[in-house]
């Protein structure tokens, strides 16, 4: 089952990159770069890590056939592949959603536009040291995403299952201060999003992007 939405993602993203290849052949030949050959266009996409770096991956041989020759820069963080994009060091990027994207672009002054819808993974959790959310003890350790788009999804999936309460209305834009309620009295760190998965062991839930959810 994985495996099959993984293909259908990578087809997907694909269509969107072959897109970017073609604006940017397109732009060539307007500036009279272009010859009328047969050419290989580059195109340089920064990613995090996992899945989608390694998504990139999976296409990279397809875009080649198609004249594409990809470049993958991979970052460990959520500020730089938008940051690099908007100073043209990168052709495009690929580790975000809308929410995050309109959030940046608000907070920072940037006019970044979503070239192509590709996928987005469900929130879920992770943890070495329980296997039910039943058996998360008080005073657990929890750690969530600090941007505003992801830490509020967290935060309503820990809602949906009990774990806390939050104010009337805020649905995925809460924060750690529209916790009303917090029955076990969890600690709740925030940290950078890419950063969550190094946290695993130090920590007895963290809130993670994945399509594994222990509710």
């Amino acid at each position: 089952m994985k495996k099959t939405s993984y293909m259908i993602l990578t087809l997907m993203l694909m269509f969107a990159l072959t897109a970017c290849g073609a604006d940017k052949t397109e732009e060539n030949n307007a500036n009279g770069s272009g010859t009328g050959a047969p050419e290989t266009v580059k195109l340089k996409v920064g990613a995090s890590p996992v899945p989608h770096a390694e998504l990139l991956e999976l296409v990279k041989p397809m875009l080649k056939e198609q004249g594409i020759e990809l470049e993958i820069i991979e970052f460990n963080d959520y500020v730089q592949p938008n940051t690099q994009l908007y100073e043209k060091q990168i052709d495009a990027n690929f580790f975000q959603h809308t929410p995050y994207l309109e959030q940046f672009n608000k907070d920072k002054g940037y006019d970044l536009v979503n070239v192509a819808g590709v996928h987005i993974e469900p929130f879920g959790a992770y943890s070495k040291k329980i296997q039910k959310i039943e058996e998360l003890k008080d005073g657990a350790q929890v750690v969530i995403p600090n941007d505003p788009s992801n830490g509020g999804r967290a935060l309503a999936l820990m809602a949906d299952n009990g774990l806390l309460k939050l104010k009337d209305g805020v649905g995925v834009n809460g924060t750690v201060a529209d916790i009303t309620d917090n029955p076990k009295k969890l600690e709740i760190r925030e940290v950078e999003a890419a950063t969550l998965p190094r946290v695993l062991d130090e920590v007895d839930l963290p809130r993670v992007l994945d399509e594994v959810d222990l509710a």
